[in-house]
């Protein structure tokens, strides 16, 4: 039995609006009725699910998408489908573990709004020295490739 796009919502817990928008990045397919209405295969809400654990862990919707684009959408995906596309993530959420350990030992240091010393801050960007590397927090972010965090005056 398929599901409309409102039983499907309420079964993923994702809203309609996300539904039409995923299928229009081609992460979900449907049919249509001869009213038009959408219908989903029950294995839209695997493919859901699986949207929903990337976005929460950093992943872009491109990234799912590509990862995605291996697997069957007529049916649900295998033990070893679904194994080949987490293997493509693999790399990146290492990476963003690496990334979020080195945020939260760094952001140790730091009280309330401020920080224990300026000399030592991950924060502290003066001249705004790392904007030639890109938006944000970049000593925050960096990694042991990026140049070193300038010194704040004494």
């Amino acid at each position: 039995m398929d599901l409309t796009i409102g039983e499907l919502s309420e079964r993923s817990g994702a809203a309609v609006s996300a539904l039409r928008y995923y299928e229009s990045l081609g992460l979900l397919t449907s049919t249509r009725t001869s009213g038009g209405q959408r219908r989903y295969a029950r294995s839209a809400l695997r493919r859901v699910a699986v949207v929903q654990a990337a976005q929460r862990v950093g992943l872009s919707l491109a990234e799912v998408g590509e990862a995605m684009a291996g697997l069957p959408v007529d049916r649900a995906p295998g033990k070893a489908e679904w194994a080949r596309m987490s293997r493509t993530w693999r790399a990146r959420l290492d990476t963003r573990i690496a990334e979020l350990e080195r945020v939260r030992d760094d952001l140790d240091g730091c009280i309330g709004c401020g920080c224990l010393s300026l000399r030592s801050c991950r924060l502290y960007n003066p001249g705004d020295a790392a904007a030639d590397d890109g938006p944000g927090a970049r000593f925050l972010l960096q990694d042991s490739e990026s140049p070193a965090q300038p010194q704040p005056p004494r």
